[in-house]
């Protein structure tokens, strides 16, 4: 069994900054595909980042490019969201996911079969 922990999550101030990293158990790590997804009060869970395997292919949903990085070191099991210029709208709980199937990268929740219990981010206006 796979099993994902957030830790970064927090409170900051518009235009300030914050790094979740996901740490993951399992020893094939670094054949998942990992994704940041997140969910606001009220909404629906929605795609962020992801990033596959080797580091080499990362999708952003529009509203975040420029502002999150996603990355990951496979010697310590673990992908980072780097997030700068936080806005008000970037408020939610941010959950990790992870892929172990191999395939192309997806921003469809259904195909990431493990999922961390999330970690919330306050951005104050």
């Amino acid at each position: 069994q796979v099993q994902l922990v957030e830790s970064g999550g927090g409170l900051v101030q518009t235009g300030g900054s914050l790094r979740l990293s996901c740490t993951t158990s399992g020893r094939t790590f670094s054949s998942y595909a990992m994704a940041w997804f997140r969910q606001a009060p009220g909404k629906e869970r929605e795609f962020v980042t992801a990033i596959n395997w080797s580091g080499g292919i990362i999708y952003y949903r529009n509203s975040v490019k420029g502002r999150f990085t996603i990355s990951r070191d496979n010697a310590k099991n673990t992908v980072y969201l780097q997030m700068n210029s936080l806005k008000p709208e970037d408020t939610a709980v941010y959950y990790c996911a992870a892929d172990p199937t191999s395939q192309p990268i997806s921003d469809r929740p259904a195909r990431y079969n493990y999922w961390g219990q999330g970690t919330q981010v306050t951005v104050s206006s």
